[in-house]
C-alpha cells in the first residue's frame, strides 16, 4: 500500500494539472469568441426584442418622429437610410443594423471595432450603418431614438464614425435610458474633436433627424431581420456565424479576403479630424 500511495498522489496531481489546463483553454476560447459564445442566449433575447418592437410599432419613439424625414448629410442607399463609412469603391460591403441601447450591439462593436476600422482604412471594406430603435419599443424610453439622431447629427459634421464608437464605449445598461437625455449625448460629443458645436447641439436638441431614424427602424422591422445587431457581408449574414464558422476576428478578416480575391482595394481618403 505504501508503494502505491505516491503513485496515486502523482496521478491526482496530473489530473489536477490537466483540469487546470483545460480550464485555461476554455477561457482562451471564451475570449476569442467573446461575441459568438455569448450570442446563443443574448441574441435570442435580441430577436425577441425585435419581434416585440415590430408588433408594438416602437411605442417609445413614435411621438418624436411625426415630421418629415430629414436624412443626414451624405446618407446613402434606398431612401437614404444608410450612413456609409469607408471608400465608395471598396470591393466588399458590410451592412450593419444596430440600436445604440442594444447590449449585444455593444459586444459586437467592442469585439470587432478595430478590425472593421483596419479593413476600412486599407480599402478592403466599406460599412453601411442602419439605425434602429428596438429597445425603446420594448422597454420604453427614447434613448435609442435620441442617440441615433445624435449620431446622424454627427454625420452632418463628418464625424459619425468617431461619435458612433464613443456611444458604444459609453453605453449605459439596457434598462437605463441615459441616452434619452440630450445633455448626456452632447456631453459625450466632447470626446470627439470639434464635434461639440452650436450646430451639433441644435441638431440634437431639436431632434432634427428623429423622423429619419423612425423611418430606418420601420425599414428594419419590414426587413424581417432576427434582431440587432444584424451584420451582412455582401448580403450574407455573418453574425453570429457564417455557415458553420463562428464570427471571430480571424474569420472576419478571412471572409473579407476571400470575397475580395482578385479585386483592387478601394480609394481611401484621409479620415476627418476627430475620427
Amino acid at each position: 500500500m505504501s508503494e502505491k500511495n505516491p503513485e496515486g498522489k502523482r496521478a491526482a496531481r496530473d489530473r489536477l494539472i490537466q483540469q487546470r489546463e483545460q480550464a485555461k483553454a476554455r477561457e482562451r476560447r471564451r475570449r476569442t469568441l467573446i461575441v459568438s459564445t455569448a450570442v446563443v442566449g443574448v441574441l435570442a433575447l435580441a430577436a425577441v426584442v425585435g419581434v416585440i418592437a415590430a408588433n408594438s410599432g416602437g411605442k417609445g419613439s413614435k411621438n418624436k418622429a411625426s415630421g418629415p424625414a430629414v436624412a443626414p448629410s451624405g446618407a446613402t442607399g434606398k431612401d437614404s437610410l444608410a450612413i456609409q463609412v469607408g471608400a465608395d469603391d471598396a470591393p466588399s460591403t458590410l451592412t450593419i443594423w444596430e440600436d445604440f441601447r442594444c447590449p449585444v450591439c455593444a459586444q459586437f462593436e467592442n469585439a470587432f471595432r478595430d478590425t472593421i476600422h483596419q479593413l476600412e482604412r486599407s480599402g478592403q471594406l466599406k460599412v453601411e450603418y442602419h439605425l434602429a430603435t428596438l429597445i425603446d419599443g420594448n422597454l420604453g424610453g427614447s434613448g435609442s431614438l435620441k442617440a441615433a439622431n445624435a449620431a446622424a447629427c454627427a454625420q452632418d459634421a463628418g464625424k459619425f464614425s468617431a461619435y458612433h464608437d464613443i456611444l458604444y464605449r459609453n453605453q449605459p445598461q439596457e434598462t437605463d435610458d441615459a441616452f434619452g437625455d440630450n445633455s448626456k449625448l452632447i456631453d459625450l460629443s466632447k470626446k470627439v474633436d470639434g464635434l461639440d458645436t452650436p450646430a451639433f447641439r441644435g441638431c440634437v436638441e431639436d431632434g432634427t433627424h428623429d423622423s429619419w431614424v423612425q423611418k430606418s427602424n420601420t425599414a428594419f422591422r419590414k426587413g424581417g431581420f432576427p434582431g440587432t445587431p444584424t451584420a451582412l457581408l455582401n448580403g450574407e449574414s455573418i453574425f453570429p456565424k457564417k455557415g458553420n464558422e463562428p464570427i471571430t476576428v480571424a474569420n472576419l478578416k478571412k471572409w473579407v479576403a476571400e470575397a475580395n480575391k482578385g479585386k483592387r482595394p478601394g480609394t481611401v481618403t484621409p479620415a476627418p479630424s476627430g475620427s
